[in-house]
């Protein structure tokens, strides 16, 4: 596909570094000649200095031949006015990034009104993950498959779990799981999973099945994971302010420590059933005092990431529920998976992810047979979910019957209500959604992954 992106911030740049390496042809705009210059040197992309806002930029930029236009400037209405252009001069399609909360609530208006494929807002996609974490405590990280009906859980296995030194074969044996083990993260590793596969402590897990099941099968192995009824966040920016909206009507509470006076009274108005504490995150006296010890959960979300990282390691020393520390940057995940931090939530790559799923569903329709798409561990393995077509090479036949590549499983099999977990009888049928786990990036069909 081709596609513009409009704003270089670190959202631009992953999504240009991102697509680009899906094989899409990406030309990126921003007014500033030093991060075009940044990310056409870094990436195979065109760059157009401008503004992003002017259909001579636009033009310039080569929207009328474009497929997609993405605008992801630092301004919402810079952004919408950005997909109007768009729609004059080509016939795009527009995805806009708007974060502001007096527009949250017009998300579906403005795609209707305005045309638009999607309108991302990253804050309030990552308080969305937050709130599926902190009501399933056990999983660092959730992804829904066919429409929620399928969850990706990934969680950590702790010291001394009943797990270490069990193969994945006598787990099955033991337990019994509905559930299917998909892929263990070791160090700078990615395994998918296999039979003989034996784990080990600290090792990531990433496992496929129902919500139910999944959560019956932590109680099988006694994981840690109590209910979370309370919660205490530092910093009360946009994604806390969304975050107080989701769990509203929870039975989860949460304590807002943040350190500006109006914006504690912006909370306290807004959100009246929302403790609201005005004080230094970083006072050890406040945060005690502020039950740190007691909390189900503690969550760092100041705007700043090593204050976000420092106050986490900190908690780690007092507080033994959930612990979730927001990341901006996405350039270093290989430093901070070191720092062993329970879950890390980063808005870029979540709102990255959003929009690269888009991507391969639009190709769906120009023959792809994706629909979904998951970065399960970012350039090692992707989860993607495909509708069967009818006389697919893969339908009609036992699974054992079928010459698989290396680094291909199949996590579930959607058919109607039901969700199957399956084994090598079950047999894949025309219409079925499948989930497919493989270290084969960039899938396009259902068919790729045989021999």
């Amino acid at each position: 596909m081709k596609i513009v992106i409009i704003g270089c911030s670190r959202v631009g740049n992953s999504l240009a570094e991102k697509l680009c390496a899906d094989g899409n042809t990406v030309t990126v705009v921003d007014t500033q000649a030093s991060k075009v210059e940044t990310i056409t040197n870094r990436c195979d992309v065109m760059g157009v200095v401008g503004n992003g806002a002017t259909h001579t930029v636009q033009r310039e930029a080569g929207v009328a031949a474009a497929d997609l236009l993405i605008a992801v400037t630092d301004s919402d209405e810079l952004n919408l006015l950005c997909c109007v252009i768009a729609k004059k001069e080509g016939k795009c399609q527009t995805i806009a990034r708007v974060k502001n909360p007096e527009y949250s609530k017009e998300t579906a208006y403005l795609k209707e009104q305005m045309g638009l494929a999607m309108v991302i807002n990253p804050e309030y996609a990552a308080a969305e993950e937050i709130a599926r974490v902190l009501r399933f405590p056990a999983a660092s990280k959730i992804e829904p498959f066919a429409k929620g009906k399928v969850e990706l859980v990934k969680f950590k296995l702790a010291q001394g779990s009943k797990l270490a030194g069990m193969s994945i074969k006598e787990m099955a044996m033991k337990y019994h799981p509905d559930v299917l083990v998909c892929t263990i993260e070791r160090g700078d590793e990615a395994h998918i999973a296999s039979g003989d596969f034996v784990f080990e402590e600290k090792d990531v897990v990433s496992i496929v099945g129902t919500p139910k099941h999944a959560n019956e099968f932590f109680q099988k192995i006694q994981y840690a994971g109590n209910t979370i009824k309370n919660a205490l966040v530092v910093g009360g920016g946009v994604i806390t302010h969304y975050l107080c909206e989701l769990l509203e009507h929870s039975n989860i509470s949460l304590k807002v420590i943040e350190k500006d006076y109006k914006t504690c009274e912006e909370l306290c108005t807004r959100w009246q059933k929302t403790d609201v504490i005005h004080g230094d995150p970083f006072d050890r006296e406040l945060l005690q005092e502020e039950g740190i010890k007691k909390a189900g959960a503690f969550v760092a979300l100041s705007n700043v990431d090593e204050e976000n990282i420092l106050l986490s390691l900190f908690a780690q020393e007092f507080h033994s529920g959930k612990l979730i520390t927001k990341i901006n940057r996405d350039d270093y995940d290989s430093v901070v998976n070191r720092l062993d931090l329970e879950t890390v939530i980063c808005p870029i790559n979540i709102t990255a992810d959003s929009i690269l799923r888009l991507v391969r569903a639009t190709r769906n329709a120009k023959g792809s047979n994706v629909e979904t798409l998951y970065n399960m561990i970012p350039g090692e393995v992707e989860a993607a979910e495909f509708i069967i077509k009818e006389k697919s090479p893969i339908a009609g036949r036992p699974l054992s019957e079928l010459k698989f590549k290396k680094g291909v499983l199949i996590a579930s099999i959607s058919r109607g209500g039901e969700v199957i977990i399956p084994r090598g009888q079950d047999v894949i049928m025309a219409g079925d959604t499948v989930v497919i786990v493989s270290k084969h990036l960039r899938l396009e069909d259902a068919t790729d992954i045989l021999r």
